[in-house]
């Protein structure tokens, strides 16, 4: 089921989105070699709590996972690019990290996810990660009222193409607003043209994530992290949008 909201319910998902961008800054400054993946996690704790802020990760039970996630962040590392469970791992040079949290702030939800290199960057990882980046910024670009859900997937999957990385239409974005996940599911490739009507009021998480070397994924022990088949690096970059009369807006940047 699909709701529309108001510009006051958006203006309430953009309060939690900043917070959100705030979040992910302070973590982003402390994701250092030796950081053990665990401090990130205890600090995303203090803060989600300092603000009044809910996590909506945290007793999440989907079909996939083992048992109830216990966490308030998404911690992937290197090849690992979707639901990393934090656990004791201190970064090393080169490692790529990405992080992704989705909270609840006076009932609204925002979610985000960004990938960075921890010390020295590998040419071929900041490529993976600007992939990433250029193709969201193309998923929201296409997500103009009166166009369609598989304008935004059309424009994802064209600069992933553009890259040569294959694409997992398993797991992409979302709707959401009260609650984390709503209808409709946005793949990260698709055909323009197709799909919903794209309607001011209407709130997506858009969430490119690519493997340098395949589109298949395996899961690990723990249920719930998710790497490339072929041990690939992997990027994830995500941002909360509505659509508006006036085109896309972000709603998890920091204000200005």
């Amino acid at each position: 089921m699909l709701e529309l909201k108001t510009p006051t319910e958006i203006d309430k998902m953009r309060n939690t989105g900043a917070f959100i961008a705030e979040l992910l800054d302070d973590l982003q400054s402390r994701a250092r070699v030796g950081v053990n993946l665990l401090d990130l996690e205890r600090r995303a704790r203090q803060l989600i709590e300092e603000r009044g802020a809910e996590s909506c990760y945290w007793d999440y039970s989907p079909s996939f996972g083992r048992g109830p996630f216990r966490n308030v962040i998404c911690l992937s590392v290197n090849d690992a690019v979707l639901h990393g469970l934090p656990h004791d791992y201190a970064l090393r040079d080169g490692d790529l990290l990405s992080m992704d949290i989705a909270v609840s702030l006076d009932g609204w939800v925002a979610d985000s996810a960004r990938s960075l290199i921890v010390g020295t960057p590998r040419p071929e990882d900041q490529r993976i990660i600007e992939a990433t980046e250029k193709a969201l910024a193309a998923g929201i670009a296409a997500a103009q009222p009166g166009r369609r859900l598989g304008d935004i997937s059309a424009a994802i999957g064209a600069v992933a193409k553009d890259y040569g990385y294959p694409v997992n239409t398993e797991f992409g974005g979302h709707g959401l607003g009260r609650t984390m996940h709503e209808d409709p599911h946005v793949p990260n490739a698709g055909r323009a043209g197709r799909g919903l009507v794209l309607r001011p009021g209407l709130t997506l998480a858009l969430e490119p994530w690519f493997a340098q070397g395949t589109d298949k994924i395996v899961y690990d022990p723990d249920g719930w992290t998710i790497r490339s088949a072929d041990g690939s690096r992997t990027a994830h970059s995500e941002h909360t949008i509505a659509i508006t009369e006036g085109g896309p807006l972000v709603l998890t940047r920091r204000p200005a």
